[in-house]
């Protein structure tokens, strides 16, 4: 049986990169694999007879004392805490390749060395642009931002790019600076595995070498989604309530083009966004945080999901759950977003940021007749049936551990 060794800093589906790292999990069970989780000790883990190789608790919303803030300085930047717990288990195990997820700042890289001496070949998802952008989302006060490019990582302190902090982007800073000079990535990852096309050659236009990544989409679970192709009269959106999400540019858009909106999730532009849409007069309903079958069920009474975002959106699963529903998707056309939407097909794109734009598309998808909406969500469920199911993510993944010669990878 081969084993496969899986790494995320959490083992609870908290956000997008969560779900994609559990699923993958499953799936390899479900092949036939030892999957063997590393990540870090969190009251909402999923129960796993490995947690007593996770690495302490690093959450950066919590009011450590300042005994408690410098002990963790060093574990963000380079955890000898993960080294040792990792040397451990690999003294119990011996895994045929180590795929890793999300693992900056808690477990951080300093694994990876030790993987390469132990011969494990190591796999990297990139579920956002960490590797070019020290804060993640190349997107800071002004919008999108791209000063890094080059070395110039000093822009990230300059511009406060991690929660407006002197003190966090500093840290991200050196970091950045640290793991450069140890080639941390650029000498123990054997592989790259991107989501999306528009991620995938940002990274190379920032310099690095096209071959040592592999464009994989997210998978998804239709047989999960029950879908409703009959079209209702309002729009959706759900995910987090944050500015660079483009919900005030939706609420917006949504006043004018006199639509009716239902927002689901929470975030801190919650009470802001709740003020403008009653200045604004806008038809929106706040429904707050829904997931699972109440979540599908908002969805499956919609006209189409609204997908506003003003960042380099990378693969998110928004759009393929709204396919998978049977509805269709209006995207922003900014990062991998246009890549999950034929246009007039399984729904449509508008210029990120234009509220005129989106009030056009809005009052269009109105107008349009039912039996145009229902069209348009059969194409997208069918076109995840055919091109994102389990079979294609798992084809894909194994030949690239093929390649790196796990001998058990096999279709």
């Amino acid at each position: 049986m081969p084993i496969l060794l899986s790494v995320n800093n959490y083992y609870y589906p908290r956000g997008g990169a969560e779900v994609v790292f559990l699923e993958h999990n499953k799936l390899f069970e479900h092949s036939g694999w030892q999957v063997i989780p590393f990540a870090m000790h969190h009251p909402k883990n999923i129960e796993t007879p490995w947690s007593e190789y996770f690495v302490d608790e690093i959450e950066y919303g919590e009011q450590y004392n300042i005994l408690g803030k410098l002990r963790r300085v060093p574990k963000t930047i380079y955890s000898l805490e993960a080294r040792r717990n990792l040397s451990r288990l690999l003294t119990r195990a011996r895994p045929d390749i180590c795929h890793l997820h999300n693992i900056y700042h808690h477990i951080s890289p300093s694994i990876l060395g030790l993987l390469k001496r132990n011969g494990v070949p190591v796999v990297l998802t990139l579920h956002d642009l960490k590797l070019a952008c020290p804060a993640y989302k190349m997107l800071t006060h002004d919008g999108i931002c791209e000063r890094c490019k080059g070395g110039r990582v000093y822009n990230v302190v300059v511009h406060r790019c991690v929660k407006q902090s002197y003190a966090l982007s500093t840290l991200v800073a050196i970091e950045t600076i640290l793991h450069s000079l140890l080639g941390s990535y650029s000498k123990y990852v054997d592989r790259f595995v991107v989501p999306s096309r528009f991620h995938l050659e940002k990274m190379v236009e920032w310099g690095w070498d096209r071959s040592r990544f592999k464009y994989i989409p997210n998978f998804i679970d239709t047989h999960s989604f029950s879908p409703e192709y009959r079209p209702g009269k309002t729009f959706v959106y759900f995910g987090r309530l944050n500015s660079e999400k483009g919900v005030a540019t939706l609420i917006k858009a949504a006043a004018i083009a006199g639509a009716a909106l239902q927002i689901v999730g929470v975030g801190p532009e919650e009470a802001a966004l709740r003020k403008l849409a009653e200045n604004m007069k806008a038809k929106v309903d706040f429904l707050g945080y829904l997931r699972g079958d109440a979540l599908h069920e908002v969805v499956r009474l919609s006209r189409a999901v609204v997908l506003p975002s003003e960042l380099y959106e990378n693969a998110p699963l928004t759009v393929m759950e709204g396919y998978a529903l049977g509805k269709p998707v209006i995207g922003a056309s900014i990062g991998g977003i246009p890549e999950l939407i034929h246009e007039g097909k399984s729904g449509a794109t508008f210029e990120s940021g234009s509220v005129e734009g989106l009030a056009a598309v809005l009052a269009e998808f109105s107008a349009y007749k039912d039996t145009q909406i229902s069209d348009m969500g059969r194409y997208g469920r069918s076109w995840m049936e055919r091109e994102f199911s389990e079979k294609h993510y798992l084809g894909r993944m194994l030949e690239i551990y093929r390649e790196l010669g796990v001998a058990g990878a096999r279709s």
